[in-house]
């Protein structure tokens, strides 16, 4: 196995523009990416090391020496023969490609990504793996079958729940101005509980919406702006990097700041592989941005950064004196009545969280999080999330209403559409605000339109992507 750099995801975003299903437009972005992986395929079956070589950037070359490269395709990848059929997995962050790529006597997964040259900084070979099987028996479910709605959601959802990897399933609908919800599957493997309205997920990226209605309330009160430079709000010692002085808020939140996805002493620091953000503290933040480089002009590209959203947060904390958790309650969860939203699960929330697996269906740690917590910490219920999707889709006259609305406005849309942290994707023709968010054992999807009166919301207890799901519910409710 060749591994270059380690993958730590909150969120699966591969959808920017769909047309119609199962098809899933590209990127520009995994149009490059898949560019070079044409190149990867052509020269390993020549079995050319030095021109594979040559497709990496500097971080691929720190790594191995050319000859160390060589060494190692010559005797552990060209070996296996040529690569007889190759497929896209999947595009995590508009950044992370995995190939299933089939050998004659066996079949692996290469996970590749592209720095800002668009030459190689992620090139892992691992077993492929995919789960094929479903469920012996049909998963329960709330749904009564009467309506038409229920026969929609039923089409969509039952072919997700029923994969042997999935666990418990939430979805909510709001569609000209009524509410229906669905649950299926387990809160626990074998436990014979459905989950509720109010069972609580991971919801990982999600959090990052939250974190930009924080910046935008605080932007509307005149305590910070969106052109402010980051460098205003971090200690001197870590200001005079050079690097830093373009980047502003509104970059953090936009995915424009050029920081990387996320810090390279990250895992470095973490003593739980399996929860690798509880461990991260401001310190070590703080030792990473003295000397970090760019990997764009901030403004100029949308690459998607947990870093950046929570460097936002640690800022946000500092204007607000409080901590993320604090302003989340203050400034959204109480106004709106959300109170199976948190940070932190009391043990009476905690008695209703849903167990978490990862992608083979495994149980698997819940995250914690310490100073990267604006980017993916928070834990909430489909019932909170359709209460905060409404509130969006029709923002009240008061201080939060104002701040949901600009959290809508553009802020760019070159390589993707974006207001603050809101992915603006296109469904069949009709534009959606949207996020999602992924953990080792979570997947989450939110989507609304304000226009169509549409707002769909999807938790799973489960790392197998939600993303297909939602966008089909999209398609189909949008009619």
């Amino acid at each position: 196995m060749i591994k270059f750099k380690n993958v730590c995801c909150l969120s699966l975003f591969i959808v920017f523009v769909i047309h119609s299903a199962p098809a899933l437009a590209q990127s520009r972005q995994q149009v490059k990416t898949d560019s070079v992986f044409a190149l990867v395929q052509k020269f390993f079956n020549a079995q050319k090391a030095d021109s594979l070589y040559a497709l990496g950037g500097e971080l691929f070359k720190k790594t191995l020496t050319p000859e160390g490269f060589r060494s190692v395709a010559n005797q552990q990848l060209f070996p296996m023969g040529d690569i007889k059929g190759s497929s896209l997995v999947s595009f995590v962050n508009n950044k992370v490609s995995t190939y299933k790529l089939i050998f004659g006597a066996v079949t692996l997964q290469l996970q590749m990504s592209l720095d800002q040259d668009n030459k190689l900084d992620l090139f892992l070979f691992q077993p492929f793996t995919q789960v094929t099987a479903d469920k012996l028996n049909q998963a329960a479910s709330t749904n009564k079958l009467l309506t038409s709605m229920d026969k929609v959601i039923e089409s969509a959802v039952r072919p997700y729940i029923q994969k042997a990897n999935t666990v418990g399933l939430s979805v909510g609908v709001l569609k000209d101005g009524k509410i229906t919800t669905y649950n299926y599957g387990e809160t626990t493997k074998d436990n014979k509980q459905l989950p509720t309205l109010h069972t609580i997920y991971e919801i990982g990226s999600i959090t990052k919406t939250f974190t930009a209605t924080l910046l935008a309330y605080y932007v509307n009160e005149g305590k910070v702006k969106l052109t402010d430079p980051v460098t205003k709000y971090l200690p001197d010692s870590v200001a005079k990097n050079p690097e830093l002085k373009l980047i502003t808020l509104e970059s953090l939140s936009n995915h424009t700041s050029g920081l990387a996805r996320i810090p390279d002493n990250l895992e470095a620091n973490a003593t739980d592989e399996l929860n690798p953000y509880k461990d991260y503290i401001k310190q070590q933040l703080f030792t990473y941005l003295k000397t970090c480089k760019l990997n764009s002009q901030p403004g100029e590209r949308y690459d998607y950064s947990n870093l950046g959203v929570g460097l936002l947060g640690t800022i946000l904390s500092k204007v607000s004196g409080e901590t993320f958790e604090q302003m989340v309650a203050d400034i959204i969860c109480r106004p709106l009545v959300m109170s199976s939203t948190t940070q932190r699960l009391s043990p009476a929330r905690l008695s209703n969280f849903a167990t978490v697996y990862n992608i083979t269906g495994n149980e698997t740690p819940a995250w914690n999080f310490d100073v990267l917590a604006s980017c993916g910490a928070l834990h909430s219920s489909v019932n909170d999330l359709l209460v905060y999707a409404e509130a969006n889709m029709n923002p009240a006259a008061d201080k939060l209403g104002k701040a949901f609305e600009l959290t809508h406005q553009i802020t760019f849309s070159k390589d993707a559409k974006m207001g603050l942290a809101w992915h603006i994707i296109i469904v069949d023709g009709v534009e959606y605000y949207f996020h999602n968010g992924g953990t080792y054992g979570s997947s989450s999807f939110l989507a609304f339109n304000a226009q169509k009166n549409l707002a769909v919301v999807i938790l799973s207890n489960s790392a197998e992507s939600t993303d297909a799901l939602g966008v089909k519910m999209l398609q189909l409710l949008q009619k």
